[in-house]
């Protein structure tokens, strides 16, 4: 936590761009926190107004705009509490990596993830320079994947309240991470069922109490847009701007309505829902003309995905190192993993679910590397685990 907050204050990460309206200033989640706090209702994800949205699940926006009341909109203030806040849940992700990283490969294991994820300055990068919810679902993700692993020796209904309503809030802060739902409760079904517990009734909770965390902004947006609306509206324009005409895997920003002066009218005259509905139908008449390209996309994002999205030819020394850093990381993950399996350690089949399934809706969209970060703990574990096996068997080295 200090080596974050320090690092907010002395590298000045707070002082956010102004030449762009402040747009950079959490983005769409800072436009809806300032609509919020201005009085305008949860609405104008762009810089120019656009009406009540849901381009954007609400946690976080509301989160921006309880600060930005507090303490001014766009302020500096404003920008040092938001990045603390992030920090904070960087910070506590120290304790689910622990106990993952513990109950799974032990304590020498563990204690070197923490300490791997508390020094490392990329475990921190998003936290102390993006006011976003990736922090947020960092924490979120990887509490859960502790719950899972713990569920088969719960009793009682309220450990079942308790992992339904952390999905609820998972949810509405990021939904990509519902990608991760059906592998984490077929998961706990699976482990209990070998012990001869019973689920059906722990699942009825769970569902219940996910269902009513999610009805309120559910029913805002039926209310609001006269459709059903699940948390977001924004899939159908991620879509296309991922396959198109001279798509190449990456995340295509020229097309993007903040990016470009046209999309943006369009965008205003047809309405958000109009807009990304018809985006949509863009995209899928596209796939569906030319199914290999599409799928010779997928592979080429699964590559950035894992690999590093190209980077900038302004210095390519520099970005090939990176990216050379980032697919290290990804082998290393991956040859823990098939280590774990192999080994039949405890939850190694739950790391194989989250790594086939979080990623996955990436794979048909475009990559960033903020989008790995969810599952970045979990990663670490994995890197750990398979460093200090390798090393236990070196000749002359201790064993474990």
């Amino acid at each position: 936590m200090a080596l974050r907050v320090g690092w907010i204050l002395l590298g000045h990460t707070y002082r956010f761009k102004t030449g762009d309206n402040h747009f950079s200033f959490g983005w769409e989640m800072g436009r809806i926190g300032q609509s919020l706090a201005a009085g305008n209702g949860y609405g104008n994800p762009f810089v120019d107004p656009s009406g009540p949205t849901a381009w954007e699940p609400p946690l976080y926006p509301f989160l921006i705009a309880g600060v930005f009341q507090l303490l001014g909109i766009y302020t500096h203030a404003s920008a040092i509490v938001l990045l603390i806040v992030n920090s904070i849940f960087s910070a506590l992700t120290c304790i689910p990596i622990f106990l993952i990283a513990r109950r799974c490969f032990g304590e020498k294991v563990a204690v070197a993830t923490a300490w791997l994820w508390a020094l490392l300055p990329n475990m921190a990068f998003w936290a102390t320079r993006w006011v976003w919810e990736t922090s947020l679902s960092t924490l979120l993700l990887a509490t859960i994947f502790w719950i899972s692993l713990i569920m088969e020796e719960s009793e009682g209904w309220k450990p079942w309240m308790g992992f339904g309503l952390l999905w609820g809030v998972a949810a509405l802060t990021n939904t990509s991470l519902l990608a991760f739902l059906p592998a984490s409760g077929l998961w706990i079904w699976y482990r209990r069922a070998r012990q001869g517990k019973k689920s059906f009734a722990g699942v009825v909770v769970a569902s219940l109490f996910f269902a009513a965390c999610l009805a309120p902004w559910l029913a805002r947006n039926y209310q609001t847009f006269g459709k059903f609306i699940f948390i977001r509206s924004n899939f159908g324009v991620e879509l296309w701007i991922g396959n198109g005409p001279g798509a190449d895997g990456t995340w295509r920003e020229y097309l993007h309505p903040t990016k470009n002066a046209y999309e943006m009218r369009r965008f205003l005259q047809a309405g958000e829902l109009r807009y990304t509905a018809d985006r949509k139908q863009d995209a899928l008449q596209f796939i569906r003309a030319d199914w290999p390209r599409f799928f010779a996309l997928d592979v080429k994002r699964f590559v950035y995905y894992w690999g590093g999205v190209p980077q900038s030819t302004e210095n390519p020394v520099k970005g090939g190192i990176k990216n050379s850093l980032f697919l290290a990381s990804s082998v290393l993950a991956f040859w823990g993993l098939v280590r774990a399996l192999r080994k039949k350690r405890p939850g190694a089949g739950l790391f194989l679910w989250l790594v086939l399934c979080y990623p996955a809706v990436y794979y048909c969209v475009f990559p960033h590397p903020r989008y790995r970060h969810p599952i970045e703990p979990e990663l670490g574990i994995l890197i750990v685990y398979v460093i200090c096996e390798t090393g236990s068997k070196h000749p002359g080295a201790p064993q474990a």
